[in-house]
């Protein structure tokens, strides 16, 4: 076997053997095929040059067609696999010797039918794919067949003959020579070759495994990247939060005091308005009346700041999930009806959660309200009923509560502020834009978390994920920011 730099490794040898068999059994089929078709052709060849010899030769012929068949039948078997090497020399001999045979048969060493052991070895350097050692042992042992044909007719008997026999001999092994030669480059050429493109198929399998490794990195990338930005976005809304808590413990004191001062001059007034002429009174009650319902709006944004501010301030229990949604729902029922808003609950009935009961309602009415003020909106294009559904699901300690409805849904250039302090797109006067704010506050508060998801035109769903239990709700608030104490 050839030593070259491409060929030394043991696995692209191993390869090209398996190769060069595949392709050394189908040659050897063509070999077959040109004995058994040839060899009876030569008849003609009989009847011009050997008219009296046809019926023998024929004879011949067919035996060694017949012999050159059977070689086909035994690679159709399982000894194709170990002695194809062996059956193509078979191969060789079956023409040489019957051409042989018809060279004793006539002339001996100056029958004409010496050029067909030329064209045998010529078939063996075409149609073969033997290596140079298989090539030159076949070229010798088909002139040494030849040799002993020549003497056995007696070939020395006369010295014109062995001039003749030296003759043929030398222009055999030229033939010979130049069969074992070509082999041996053919052989090499295709080693080369073989070894090049398996080297090149090796890379492309190397190539597409980087390609892949490639793209599971790329994607694992996309991923923490992903991840990243979330957690990112989640410290973003902590720190609003958070800054929104130390505005919000400020502002409360400066404004509960002045608030105070103005329930109690609201309350004076209120003892003063009977010493007025009873004509006037009900101007100066109207005014009162207002002044109070500015009074209480203040006390509840108030409110829903300190809530905000130190939302797990309230103790937390397990509570019916079932329970605390229908209390909800039965606070927004009335404008449920005057809108024809179609209410779905999709709640098990075991289903509990570890909250404060007064907060989560307060958390939940708030979602249902928005819910409500976008399906007043009713810009559904199927002009459908306008629904609200809410839903859950266990995840271990976890319960999942999701809050949908198929209003308007939200922007997406807007979807990522919903959350945010002060942040509304309702009309002025409507809301203070602390919703939200607000319910995020109180759930990350206890442990649990809100996201949403949104496509404008069919539905908005609020998630929230909430603890089940008092374990996953302390692991949870490790996490979270701690709340403001005033």
């Amino acid at each position: 076997m050839l030593k070259n730099n491409r060929f030394n490794d043991v696995s692209v040898q191993q390869a090209y053997a398996e190769y060069e068999r595949r392709i050394y059994v189908r040659h050897l089929e063509v070999g077959c095929y040109l004995v058994m078709t040839l060899m009876p052709v030569g008849v003609v060849l009989d009847f011009f040059v050997y008219p009296q010899k046809v019926g023998y030769f024929f004879k011949l012929r067919l035996l060694s067609a017949l012999l050159g068949g059977v070689v086909w039948l035994a690679l159709q078997t399982r000894l194709r696999e170990q002695f194809h090497r062996y059956l193509s020399l078979v191969l060789a001999f079956i023409p040489a010797f019957f051409i042989c045979w018809m060279i004793y048969a006539t002339e001996g060493v100056t029958s004409t039918y010496y050029a067909g052991l030329n064209l045998v070895l010529l078939a063996v350097a075409l149609v073969m794919r033997w290596s140079a050692d298989l090539s030159a042992a076949a070229s010798v042992l088909i002139i040494f067949m030849y040799l002993g044909t020549c003497f056995l007719h007696g070939a020395l008997v006369e010295r014109r003959l062995m001039g003749v026999l030296i003759n043929n001999l030398y222009f055999l092994s030229l033939t010979a020579i130049i069969v074992a030669v070509s082999g041996w480059i053919h052989h090499r050429l295709r080693q080369n070759e073989f070894a090049l493109n398996f080297q090149l198929d090796q890379s492309k399998r190397d190539l597409e495994i980087s390609n892949e490794k490639l793209y599971q990195q790329n994607a694992a990338l996309a991923k923490v990247n992903r991840e990243i930005k979330d957690a990112e976005a989640q410290l973003v809304q902590s720190e609003k939060m958070s800054s929104l808590g130390r505005f919000s413990a400020g502002l409360m004191h400066d404004v509960l005091n002045p608030l105070n001062y103005v329930r109690t001059a609201a309350f004076t007034l209120h003892k003063k308005i009977r010493n007025l002429p009873p004509e006037r009174q009900p101007d100066f009650i109207a005014i009162l009346t207002d002044i109070e319902d500015g009074l209480k709006r203040v006390s509840s944004i108030v409110t829903d700041l300190r809530t905000f501010t130190h939302p797990g301030d309230q103790a937390a229990d397990l509570i019916s999930l079932v329970d605390v949604s229908n209390v909800a729902i039965r606070f927004v029922s009335n404008e449920l009806k005057e809108k024809n808003i179609e209410m779905d609950v999709q709640v098990a009935p075991q289903q509990v959660i570890w909250f404060s009961r007064n907060h989560f309602i307060l958390v939940l009415v708030n979602i249902l309200e928005n819910a409500i003020d976008a399906l007043e909106e009713d810009q559904r294009p199927d002009r459908s009923r306008p629904s609200i559904k809410i839903s859950s699901r266990s995840d271990g300690e976890r319960c999942l509560v999701c809050i949908r409805d198929n209003g308007p849904g939200i922007k997406a250039d807007i979807i990522s502020k919903i959350f945010d302090p002060f942040f509304t797109t309702k009309d002025v006067g409507k809301g203070t834009g602390l919703g939200l704010s607000i319910c995020f506050g109180i759930l990350r508060g206890y442990g649990g978390n809100i996201s949403v998801s949104s496509e404008p035109g069919r539905f908005t769903e609020f998630t929230l994920d909430l603890p089940a239990t008092e374990t996953a709700a302390t692991q949870a608030r490790l996490q979270n920011a701690e709340p403001i104490r005033l």
